[in-house]
């Protein structure tokens, strides 16, 4: 079928959005109609050229929209039904999947990280050749076709503008905060980058009962809307970070510190914010050649923690309802994710606005 796409050519270079061609569903995979995608910084990085990806490749990896058509062998959702996309679909048989860390299926290195379906099928083509999908998702494009294991049924009376970014952002930010570091009632925390993920992850401190929850970040406008997220304080462009932090909690550091922005400096930030015994959870994604470094005598003697999270350490397809299930309780906010909407035409100003960092979310929209 013919439908329209925003193709990364070549990196460091704008997408195009143009006219691409799509197959249908094979064995156990779903084709869907978009009506919802998020713009991410997992997509601004492969766009500019921070991560190697190979061309030509679809952006885009949190969506929202309706099943249209289900391959041989599909059972688990039917054309009508509304979805979230997962772009981590486990595979229920390895050692992760058993264990019930999905988000750790070794499938994922094999096929998703490689941009590539389970299949191994090329379903997308444009100008003669084939386009692989982005984390196996492609959400900047019409219609998609995805594994069945990568569609989550949702209910049909939820907007589809909040939906887009419970599969990634929303997701990540409140799972490092249940799953990763099952933080208790009463703990202080510190989240480091208000941006998707930090937001969420504010939010996530905030239902788990947090006292105290400090959001740190360059600019003034993320922290303004983190304190509609639930920051009790704000610390901007501190010189010295962890100074900023112990002021604000009597000397000790926080109990918990989040680094959802990933580079040296705010991972050393981050170590030394925490108190004696104090946790950090790192969900940034920085260059994979990255290394960082902190005092390893303090780190031993004061017994800190460090761990990493991904996708929000658990089982999406668990997950998900339940985080539907807050947003219905109006204890989860979706709806104020979302600042800025673009049509799929104005995915490179979509971009441009999330380098530039301005706070909460870009999201493109389908109208019909």
């Amino acid at each position: 079928m013919n439908i329209r796409a925003a193709i990364l050519w070549e990196q460091r270079q704008p997408l195009s959005v143009e006219a691409a061609e799509l197959d249908s569903p094979g064995p156990g995979e779903v084709l869907v109609e978009l009506k919802a995608a998020g713009v991410c910084h997992s997509d601004l990085h492969p766009a500019r050229g921070d991560w190697p990806v190979k061309t030509p490749v679809v952006l885009g990896h949190e969506g929202a929209g309706i099943v249209r058509e289900i391959g041989p062998s599909v059972t688990t959702v039917q054309p009508g039904d509304h979805v979230v996309l997962c772009w981590a679909p486990a595979c229920g048989v390895c050692p992760q999947c058993r264990d019930g860390r999905a988000v750790l299926c070794d499938r994922l290195e094999k096929v998703t990280y490689r941009n590539k379906l389970p299949s191994g099928a090329m379903r997308l083509h444009a100008r003669g050749r084939d386009i692989a999908p982005f984390l196996g998702t492609a959400c900047f494009s019409d219609r998609v076709v995805v594994p069945a294991e990568g569609v989550i049924p949702v209910p049909n009376d939820l907007p589809f503008d909040a939906l887009a970014t419970l599969g990634c952002a929303v997701l990540t930010g409140v799972g490092a905060v249940t799953n990763a570091a099952k933080v208790p009632a009463g703990a202080r925390v510190a989240v480091i980058g208000a941006g998707g993920v930090g937001l969420n992850v504010v939010q996530g401190a905030a239902i788990a009962g947090c006292d105290q929850i400090i959001a740190i970040d360059v600019r003034p406008a993320p922290l303004a809307i983190a304190t509609q997220f639930g920051a009790t304080h704000t610390i901007e462009a501190a010189p010295d970070v962890p100074a900023a932090v112990r002021d604000l909690t009597s000397g000790r550091g926080v109990d918990y510190v989040f680094d959802t922005v990933g580079n040296p400096a705010t991972l050393t930030a981050a170590v030394a914010s925490t108190r004696k015994g104090g946790t950090v959870v790192l969900t940034g994604l920085s260059r994979g050649d990255t290394q960082a470094a902190f005092p390893l005598f303090q780190f031993v003697m004061q017994e800190k923690r460090l761990i990493g999270s991904v996708y929000g350490s658990g089982q999406p397809t668990r997950d998900i309802p339940r985080l539907i299930g807050l947003f219905r309780e109006g204890r989860l906010k979706l709806r104020e994710l979302v600042a800025r909407r673009y049509a799929l035409d104005g995915v490179n100003d979509a971009l441009t606005a999330l380098a530039a960092s301005d706070g909460a979310r870009g999201v493109i929209t389908w109208s019909s």
